[in-house]
């Protein structure tokens, strides 16, 4: 009874109120959450909605326990103070401002979303470490969005307010034996208690639940970013590295299923030139020719140019890109190294010596170039420019016209490309690559052609309509150039951005990226369309094959143009799980099992067939995309990527 004396009822019942409060807002913010991105993460019910919301409550836990550990050790020390208005003062500030910064985790996850089709993560810091722009773009975001700055400042309000509305009298222990002893048996059962929660189970024996788990409670898989909450996929992605080396089959099946190495026997005599533009979030949903077939309802255009050369050009209307930042892009584009959930460019890994459409244009005597408007080094582009092997990096330093900076990220892209013409083609052949910056957010245009493009339904379709007339201006100059008849460009995006059309929302084709290739030499037969299966990786081999190549190279991708047809193997992740597509079916992976079986014509990953297919296509599918995953994880780690 003494011991029950001693026990500080008050303070522990205010502790779970307090700690109560956070789950209701963190569910408050889950519903916002949805609401403003409703139209990429379906649900069908109310009864949809609350399922995922209640098995969100356990990265809820992992989240608020997190942040508040220090709120409620110090709420639970016996230090005899607790309940005096100077102590609660200090837990007060201590709760509101650890609490306040986690929440508004999420809130900028309510338009960063859009753009990264994942919850936030600590991948953030490898974006923001390269530019300087950070706190403008900041500003310009909360600027075109005032209602999440409001809807977040009107909530820690009323939060505040509620918190307020449980005090803790003061009371000074007069029983210091059983106040300190009923304190450490209550620290010791919460202590407990935090461990469980932060882990995600209290079974010691496995391992703490981590953003793939969320996807075990859904019918789609992009609903695993309404289970999880930004906090949680932040701190659980810091310091950790999934690179891990994995044995699912024997080298033997890898070798005859994956080919890590393609050799191709294409006799060149004159080496045709090289130009690659990696157009900054070029969807394929804005672009007409590659969506002729797709039946989308009103559909319009907004490249013009891209769609006219899109005649004369070899299309691939079912590319798909194989990550989902720019770096990403670049790693997949140049060298043919996809971003699974942990993306390479980001990795411990990534500085080694790599064979890349780079490397192979050095071996052959080519003169190598890298163009990029914004200020040197911004995207992590220099530096992996420099891995690459690239000979000359010009930025906005080379370029030395500030006056043709956009204010935000880079030199305008129609004064920019004009360098670019000009500049390449001193020493030939040359191979070149121009990553373009105008099409992105803030979706700005240059105010002299204010009212001369189409608004269009969405902020990205005036800045797209702009880069691709660009483009158009760059082609009038280059025909004059004494290299053009000779060069082979290649077109692509590097990651998809604000979708419209609903044929767009689909799971995979959040991936959906424009491919062309252009040459108006006849001798290289690039026209037509090509239904295939295309992906970014693909571009550095189907160019060691067109330039004459002929050693064997180190690709997951395969040529595009060669009579040797090597399988098609489709890799991307969506920050949770990578995704396969191989013959008829689209697999989802979690780095151990398969999770995931559809339909390859189920863009949408709909519906799950993963209990009800055991055919030898699907069984054989599921063992090439871990054999895969296997080939990747022993390339990267162990640095086999020459």
């Amino acid at each position: 009874m003494k011991f029950l004396k001693g026990f500080r009822k008050q303070e522990v019942l205010a502790l779970l109120y307090r700690i109560f409060l956070v789950y209701a807002f963190y569910q408050i913010a889950r519903l916002l959450f949805w609401y403003f991105n409703k139209d990429l993460i379906k649900v069908d019910s109310v009864s949809e909605y609350l399922k995922l919301a209640y098995h969100g409550t356990a990265f809820d836990t992992t989240a608020i326990l997190y942040v508040n550990a220090l709120f409620i050790l110090l709420s639970l020390l016996p230090l005899v103070i607790n309940t005096k208005k100077g102590f609660q003062k200090v837990l007060f500030w201590v709760y509101f401002l650890t609490n306040g910064l986690a929440y508004g985790m999420n809130f900028g996850d309510f338009i960063y979303y859009k753009f990264s089709q994942s919850r936030l993560t600590s991948a953030v810091f490898q974006v923001a470490e390269h530019e300087s722009n950070v706190s403008q773009t900041l500003m310009i975001s909360v600027g075109q969005h005032p209602f999440v700055l409001i809807w977040f400042i009107v909530l820690m309000g009323l939060w505040v307010f509620l918190y307020k509305k449980v005090k803790v009298d003061e009371i000074k222990p007069t029983q210091l034996l059983p106040y300190f002893l009923s304190s450490i048996v209550t620290l010791c059962i919460t202590a407990v208690l935090v461990v469980g929660g932060i882990r995600g189970d209290f079974k010691h024996s496995t391992r703490p639940i981590n953003m793939v788990d969320a996807t075990r409670f859904v019918t789609n898989p992009l609903q695993g970013n309404l289970v999880l909450n930004s906090t949680f996929s932040f701190f659980r992605t810091l310091n950790t590295n999934n690179f891990k080396e994995v044995h699912f089959v024997d080298e033997k099946y890898i070798e005859e299923n994956i080919h890590p190495y393609k050799l191709y026997d294409r006799k060149v005599e004159n080496h045709p030139n090289i130009v690659i533009f990696i157009v900054e979030s070029f969807g394929r949903e804005y672009s007409g020719a590659f969506n002729k077939d797709k039946n989308i309802k009103d559909y319009v255009s907004y490249t013009p140019f891209m769609d006219s050369l899109a005649t004369q050009s070899l299309i691939f209307p079912n590319t798909f890109a194989n990550g989902r930042q720019s770096i990403h892009g670049m790693s997949s584009v140049l060298a043919g190294i996809p971003s699974l959930t942990d993306a390479f460019t980001g990795s411990p890994y990534s500085n080694q010596k790599i064979q890349s459409i780079v490397s192979v244009c050095n071996d052959l005597g080519y003169d190598t170039s890298f163009y990029h408007g914004a200020p040197n080094g911004s995207m992590g582009f220099l530096g992996f420019g420099n891995i690459l092997g690239f000979k000359h990096y010009f930025g906005k330093t080379e370029y030395n016209h500030d006056e043709d900076f956009d204010g935000m990220w880079a030199i305008w892209d129609e004064p920019f490309l004009q360098y670019f013409a000009k500049n390449v083609g001193k020493k030939q052949p040359f191979m070149t690559t121009v990553f373009t910056a105008s099409s992105h957010h803030p979706f700005k245009i240059p105010e002299k052609y204010q009212g001369k493009f189409k608004k269009g339904k969405i902020e990205m379709h005036e800045p797209i309509q702009y880069t691709d007339y660009s483009i158009k201006k760059y082609f009038e100059t280059a025909k004059k150039q004494p290299w053009f008849n000779n060069t082979i460009f290649v077109f692509t995006g590097d990651h998809t951005n604000q979708i419209y059309y609903p044929e767009y929302e689909k799971a995979m084709n959040r991936f959906a990226v424009p491919l062309v290739l252009y040459s108006p030499n006849p001798a290289y037969q690039l026209k037509g369309e090509n239904q295939e299966m295309a992906q970014q990786i693909d571009i550095y081999p189907t160019l060691a094959d067109l330039i004459g190549y002929n050693k064997p190279i180190r690709s997951w991708g395969r040529s595009l143009v060669s009579d040797k047809k090597y399988p098609g193997i489709m890799v991307n992740s969506d920050g949770n799980n990578e995704q396969f597509m191989i013959g008829n079916y689209i697999y989802r992976f979690d780095g151990k099992e398969i999770v995931g079986v559809y339909d390859k014509t189920d863009l949408a990953l709909e519906k799950n067939l993963i209990g009800q297919l055991k055919t030898p296509e699907v069984e054989r599918g599921k063992q090439t995309a871990k054999a895969w995953y296997q080939d990747y994880m022993d390339r990267v780690i162990n640095r086999k990527l020459r």
